[in-house]
């Protein structure tokens, strides 16, 4: 039995040994999250970090979206399992086809190579044949011309070989069979060199040819199996694709409303090709296709600026972002026409997705299989890098006058206007005075003084016939004292 004294001390140890244990537990014995982890996804950072984006999008200013901080971890609906296991397979889809994209292209390579390594050869074994035939020649030349020796002085002296080295003819003979004997030497080495270049050419032929149609069956079953795997989640891809979108586009209302263009215009050409981009929607997807109804992802790019008169991008899409990378743009710095890439990894060789940007956060883009060139809200969650095909050039100075300079003059121009109706609305109110004033008084008081006589006849004659039942009342009443007025003041003087 422990003594009641050492109980407390007891319980003391026991808790803390308690705590010791419960601090010692390591990092991995917490509990599995209730979030099933995305197995090809990036693993979420604290913030929206764009992948490649400190060589690739420099200039982010802190407080947005792609600043570290700024972004919850797991905010965008689109990082669940479904969408996860969609990306990845739509990444695989889109690297096999670039992959096979460049192994058409290498095999016609491969082919031409064949092609003139072929033409090479032949062209060796005809020279090879020549000079064999003029080697047999030679020798029958120079056997001709040592039979033509005399005789007689062959043989006083077969031993002496001086004499058929001061004969012409026999010198002759020697020097044309050696230069064709060397020239034959020649036209050998050339033959053996053109037959292993041959040799080459076609064992290459052979290489891409087979991995081609290795790579093309392995296309067409990942295609069959994302089809598959869409299918089967229709319903549900549509719901989280539209809260994707949802949260793309507000994690881009940052990058729009806080744009750094400072006075930047697109280039008319990189204009043109939005526009061309623009009047293929609705154009299904196809692999490898370049147009003119048919488009992929860097065939509907390439197709685009090759309408605006451009023709120095490349045909895939790592390929395109490769060549435009030392004109790398910054996210809320985009114009119409810069190409938005979207990778699987860290590297650029990991590319496999590009689309145009249109503005306003919107961008073009022919996505995948089974779907259309259509408008979308760019994912900057996954955006990997943005470039411009062609640099930008100044804003047109007369755009910011033409919306200002006219509405200042149009709204100082009605109050003027304006102006004058308030010094028409006390107009009236002095008009009352000043009609019984004009009638009377200024247009009468000037004839007063020279005819006397002669104002008062037409007024006389005018009232009683038109006015002297209504208009007496109120013009009697302020004629008719003036006439009496003045008739009095005249008899008071006679």
């Amino acid at each position: 039995m422990i003594s009641p004294v050492l109980r407390p001390k007891l319980w003391a140890a026991l808790l803390g040994m308690v705590a010791a244990a419960a601090m010692a537990t390591p990092a991995w014995a917490d509990p599995t999250p209730d979030k099933i982890p995305s197995t090809g996804a990036r693993p979420p950072v604290a913030g929206l970090r764009l992948p490649g984006s400190v060589p690739a999008l420099p200039g982010v200013p802190p407080g947005l979206p792609g600043a570290p901080g700024t972004t919850p971890v797991g905010a965008n609906p689109g990082d669940g399992p479904l969408i996860a296991q969609i990306n990845q397979a739509d990444a695989l889809v889109a690297q096999l086809g670039d992959t096979l994209l460049r192994l058409k292209a290498e095999r016609g390579e491969a082919q031409a190579q064949l092609a003139t390594a072929t033409t090479n050869l032949r062209q060796a074994q005809d020279a090879l044949a020549q000079a064999q035939e003029r080697a047999k020649s030679a020798a029958a030349d120079a056997v001709k011309a040592a039979a033509a020796v005399p005789p007689g002085e062959f043989g006083a002296d077969l031993r002496d070989l001086t004499v058929l080295q001061q004969i012409t003819r026999g010198d002759k003979a020697d020097g044309a069979t050696t230069a064709v004997a060397g020239e034959v030497a020649r036209a050998t080495a050339a033959a053996n060199i053109a037959q292993q270049a041959y040799d080459a050419a076609q064992q290459r032929t052979t290489d891409k040819a087979a991995e081609y149609v290795r790579v093309e069956a392995d296309l067409h079953r990942q295609e069959a199996a994302l089809v598959k795997l869409r299918t089967d989640n229709a319903a549900l891809l549509l719901d989280l694709e539209r809260r994707r979108d949802a949260a793309e586009q507000q994690i881009g209302g940052s990058y729009v409303a806080n744009q750094s263009i400072s006075g930047l215009a697109a280039d008319p050409k990189a204009l043109d090709a939005v526009r061309y981009a623009l009047a293929q929607l609705g154009d299904p997807y196809l692999w490898a296709a370049e147009g003119p109804d048919r488009f992929d992802c860097s065939g509907l790019v390439l197709a685009s600026y090759r309408a605006a008169g451009y023709r120095g991008l490349p045909r895939v899409s790592r390929d395109q972002y490769y060549a435009t990378r030392s004109r790398t743009v910054s996210p809320n710095a985009l114009l119409p026409g810069d190409l938005l890439f979207f990778a699987s990894g860290s590297s650029w060789t990991s590319i496999h997705h590009v689309a145009m940007y249109i503005g306003n956060g919107k961008m073009v883009e022919a996505p995948r299989t089974g779907d259309v060139v259509k408008i979308s809200v760019v994912r900057w969650s996954s955006l990997y890098a943005a470039t411009r095909v062609i640099g930008a050039v100044p804003a047109p100075a007369t755009r910011p006058p033409a919306p200002t300079t006219p509405k200042p003059t149009q709204t100082g121009t009605p109050k003027p206007t304006g102006t004058p109706k308030p010094t028409g609305t006390p107009s009236p109110t002095p008009t009352p005075p000043t009609r019984p004033t004009t009638r009377p008084t200024p247009r009468p008081t000037v004839p007063r003084p020279d005819p006397t006589t002669s104002s008062p006849t037409p007024e006389p004659s005018e009232t009683p016939t038109d006015e002297t039942s209504t208009e007496p009342t109120g013009s009697a009443s302020t004629a008719a004292p003036s006439t009496s007025a003045v008739e009095s003041s005249s008899a008071a003087a006679s």
